[in-house]
């Protein structure tokens, strides 16, 4: 009776050692198999003549308790669970601190956008030029009927990203409009964010540095994760010093280094050192 209790224990056991171990289910089987030679030597039929042993017999060990011999999976079990738990804790423990420190940078985002949108919108007010005279209208000649002009194939987004760039490139005026209306009409394109960079360098450049601090703000603010979002963060600290807000610089300047410090290129670092200078920014 014994032996039978302790095999039918044996029994449930692979099955729970093998999901939890391949190694321990091994070791399972084998007193599984150890367990069988003696039932075929103890239980009626078991005589040598019918039924060969599984194993050679063992030399004579001192009679243990029922259970014993699933005691020693269900502790190594038991050991592999608290592993187990132990690496969730930490896993969970890493998680819940990246959540914490995504949620303090978007906070620092908002608090920073908002702050530079109240100030801009102050510069804006005082840089605003005042509204042209409203001319009279102008009659035009009736024109005769036009045939009508075949519709062009529509340009992809990298199409229409490079017709635009195209106008930065020569230099046209129409640059900041076709840049502008790109980043409407594409508002979640990977090229966005290089669309409101150049937008802003397009302004810079037409002496309209309000104008220019808006795009970059935007092109920050807007795709932090954009390929020209540290250009953008240092394009507005340089509009803000042309517009003579160093301190507003720095606080940009200061972002720049908190937010990409550890990504930003060698080159935009030396740039980034030279208007701390010229914003007399602390050290």
């Amino acid at each position: 009776m014994r032996f039978a209790v302790a095999f039918s224990l044996l029994l449930a056991a692979p099955a729970v050692a093998q999901d939890a171990d391949p190694g321990l289910g091994r070791r399972v089987g084998k007193l599984e198999s150890e367990m069988k030679a003696v039932q075929r030597k103890v239980f009626p039929g078991g005589d040598a003549r019918f039924f060969e042993p599984e194993v050679a017999p063992a030399a004579p060990a001192p009679a243990e308790t029922v259970g014993t011999p699933a005691s020693a999976p269900l502790t190594d079990l038991t050991a592999r669970v608290g592993e187990l738990e132990a690496q969730l804790r930490t896993l969970t423990g890493q998680v819940e601190a990246d959540q914490n420190r995504i949620r303090l940078l978007e906070e620092g985002l908002a608090k920073f956008r908002g702050d530079a949108e109240f100030r801009l919108n102050a510069i804006e007010a005082g840089t605003r030029p005042p509204a042209p005279a409203t001319a009279a209208p102008v009659e035009e000649p009736a024109a005769g009927p036009l045939k009508p002009a075949t519709p062009a194939a529509p340009l992809t987004v990298e199409g229409q990203w490079r017709a635009a760039y195209a106008l930065v490139v020569a230099k046209d005026e129409g640059a900041a409009d076709a840049l502008t209306e790109f980043v409407a009409a594409n508002p979640k394109a990977a090229r966005a964010s290089d669309a409101l960079y150049w937008l802003g360098k397009t302004r810079s450049t037409q002496k309209q540095y309000a104008a220019a601090a808006r795009a970059f703000l935007d092109g920050y603010t807007t795709y932090p994760r954009g390929t020209r979002a540290p250009d953008s963060l240092l394009g507005l600290a340089q509009a803000l010093i042309d517009l003579k807000k160093p301190d507003q610089a720095c606080r940009s300047l200061t972002q720049l280094d908190e937010g990409y410090g550890a990504k930003l290129s060698p080159a935009l670092k030396a740039q980034a050192a030279k208007a701390r200078v010229t914003a007399k920014c602390a050290a």
